[in-house]
This record gives C-alpha cells, structure tokens and sequence, in this order.
C-alpha cells in the first residue's frame, strides 16, 4: 500500500530513534490518521558523532521495520528531524534595493539569499534560513512586507547550520537503507511549534528542550523567533553524575534515575529521608542509596542547566522578564518535582508543554513531550513541502521492497 499523503518522519536523537508514519485527509480538513509508530535504540551515536555506521544503520531499519509493519506501508521517502550538539544559529542581516515601488516575493528571496551567502561558516552546512523581522524603509518589526512600498528592504534572520561531516554521514546511512531525505527540520525549529500557541508567540515566550546531551532554547516574540541557542548540557549528564558520585556503571545509573530521582526533596515539607536498595535494580549489586542524596545529585546538575538558560535570558534583557512563561519538552521535564525547582531556577512561571492536543495523539500514546518535536516536524512538512515525490518503480527500490516484505514474515 503507498498513498501521496502519508508521510513519514524519523527522529534521530543520540539515545533513540522514533519513527512515526501517519496519514493527511486533504478532503477532511488536512486531519490526520497515525498508521505506525516506533521507538528503537541508538547505540552508535555519542556526542553527535556516529561510531559505527552499520550499527547507526541498522538502528534506522530497526526504528522503520517496526513502524513500517504497523502502517502495512512500504516507506521510500521521509523528513528528517534531530538534536546535536553541535548545532550553530548565526543571526545575520542584510539591506537591499527593492526592485519596483512594491516589495514583493522575489525582493525578500533575494535578501534571504544576500543574507544567507554573507556569512563564514567552513566545514558547515546551512539547513535552514528563517526571517527573524524584516525593516521597510524606516518602519521596523514587520512581519510580512509583500505588497508594501518601499525603496529599501533589510531582513533579520536566524541561519541554522551543523557540521557538513556529521550531515553527510547521517544522509549516507539513511541512503544506505534506501530512504529518500526530502528535508530536515532541527528540532530546535520543531519543537515549539508542536507546544507553543499563537498568543504565547505574540508575547515574550520561551522553549526549553532538555534533550540527551544539549538543552535547546528558543524565545518568540510577535509571532516570529526572536532568539536561539543550544547549551551542551543535557539528559545524560544528570545520569552520569549519578553514576560518578554512586560509583556505579551508567547502566544502573540510567535505571536509578528513572525509578527513584526525584528533585529538590530536602526543601520538601514533612519529607523523611529514607534508603532504596540498588539490588532492586541489579542482583549483582548490593548497597543502600539515600534518597535524599540522589536528590542532592540531581538537583544540582538540574541548577545548573537552569543557571545557563538564565544567562542566555540575560543577554537579550528578558531574564525573568517572559510575559507568557517557560514552556519545557522531551525527557528532562518528565523529572519528579521538575516545575518546582523550574519556577524557582528561572523565576519564572514554568508548565510542560504537550503536542497538539488530538484524539488520535492520545489514542497513540504519543501525546507526550517527547514527541513534539517528532509530530510538528510532519506537520511543518505538510505545511511546507506540496509537492511529494512521485511513486517510482526503480530497480533498487523494488528489490528492497521484496527484501522487506519478506523480513515482516521471518521469524525472530
């Protein structure tokens, strides 16, 4: 089975890989239908650099196999969306001549491009160039000036860009498993627009992404992005602090954290202290660990990533200064007593902000913060890409094909 609008997208994070292929009703309101989804494990990618490229390829074929199965879809193409560290926003500018009495498309194209083409970054690749404001003449701030009069025009943009090396190797090995990249959305893009509303981007507002190993920000202000950055401090970290100072593997570590971390306990009222066994976790390991402790660990690393977000805050004058608050995704918000510690690291109002609210998301099971990025990534790729590549009979297509069909059948 194969329709023009199904779309599938991948999310490649330095933990797991999610791949979710749903279905647009153009005659029912653009409404849409999840088919399959899958969640499989990264192995072979540690700080954004792939260590193995045939484990990172059969970590993508497992993530589509499954999701594949469950959608009874054969995927030949898909969007791509991800999280590294070594991500890079530039903001540049740049002022041109409007060509007639009018601004029109051709005009901000040009200064896109102007824009675009005036800024060094070797051994990088831009992904995307998105207009922060535009200036018609004197008239700042304004948002779309087709169609006004004008004689100058100058745009404000934020330029994505990531190392070519990285990029190259990732579209390699999802080449390899004979997938067709249509595009790439950062998820530093993504995320918000799954969880942030039309008001709270008209105001001051701010999205915090605390992912594996990087922590994104994005601040929005009348309607557009205002101000992005990624700070190297994530997920991971808080397990391998746990696993340092617990003088255990990072394995136990992970697992003590998802079962007991819980954070800021010791400012808890009526708290009382008591010790978990890790033999619990792991029948070779045999020793109490204090509650209250593992909070103190966690707790810290937690301070600290609040700490830098303030910083970055500091810079464009809106440290505890958001009009619309903190709005947290993925992992790290999912901690015990998070929005506490948040509110009180911030000062700021702070809630965790879910996808698009929808029957068919929590059906899913995906209505979660972990998946905004994953579920506006397809979204913003109907939005954005009409044109699809048509369904196409090659020869190694087929033969995948073939292949595939037959691994659904094949015990394991």
């Amino acid at each position: 089975m194969w329709s023009s609008n199904t779309i599938t997208t991948i999310d490649i994070w330095s933990s797991k890989i999610r791949t979710i292929i749903w279905y647009f009703d153009k005659e029912n309101n653009n409404d849409f239908h999840i088919l399959g989804i899958w969640i499989a494990n990264s192995n072979a990618i540690r700080k954004w650099n792939i260590l193995d490229m045939e484990e990172f390829k059969n970590n993508l074929d497992s993530s589509l196999e499954e999701a594949e199965k469950m959608a009874w879809e054969q995927v030949s193409w898909a969007f791509i969306s991800f999280n590294i560290s070594g991500f890079e926003v530039i903001k540049n500018k740049w002022i041109i001549s409007v060509s007639g009495s009018e601004v029109t498309e051709d005009d901000i194209n040009r200064a896109l491009e102007k824009a675009e083409s005036g800024i060094d970054i070797s051994n990088k690749e831009i992904l995307k160039v998105i207009p922060e404001s535009f200036v018609v003449d004197l008239e700042e701030w304004i948002k779309n000036p087709v169609w006004m009069k004008a004689r100058k025009l100058e745009v404000i943009t934020n330029i994505f860009s990531m190392n070519s090396n990285t990029l190259s190797n990732i579209k390699k090995a999802i080449a390899d498993i004979w997938i067709e990249v249509l595009d790439i959305y950062p998820n530093l893009l993504a995320s918000p627009e799954g969880v942030l509303t039309k008001r709270q981007k008209e105001l001051w507002v701010v999205c915090i992404d605390i992912g594996s190993s990087t922590t994104w920000i994005t601040v929005y202000e009348n309607w557009v992005l205002n101000y992005s950055t990624v700070i190297p401090l994530g997920w991971d970290n808080v397990t391998n602090d746990i696993a340092l100072w617990l003088r255990t593997s990072t394995v136990i570590a992970e697992k003590v954290k998802l079962e007991y971390a819980e954070l800021d306990l010791e400012n808890k009222e009526d708290f009382k202290d008591e010790e978990f066994n890790i033999s619990e976790l792991d029948m070779w390991e045999e020793w109490g660990v204090s509650r209250e402790y593992l909070s103190k660990i966690v707790t810290a690393r937690y301070e600290e990533i609040f700490h830098f977000i303030r910083e970055e805050l500091k810079k464009i004058w809106r440290d505890g200064l958001l009009p619309e608050w903190a709005v947290c995704v993925w992992w790290g918000s999912k901690m015990k007593w998070f929005v506490n510690l948040a509110r009180t690291g911030l000062r700021l109002p702070v809630f965790i902000g879910l996808p698009v609210s929808k029957d068919d998301l929590v059906d899913a099971s995906i209505s979660d913060p972990e998946f905004s990025a994953v579920i506006w990534t397809m979204i913003l790729s109907n939005m954005y890409n009409n044109n699809y590549p048509s369904f196409s009979f090659s020869l190694g297509w087929i033969i995948e094909s073939i292949k595939k069909l037959f691994k659904r059948f094949l015990p394991k």
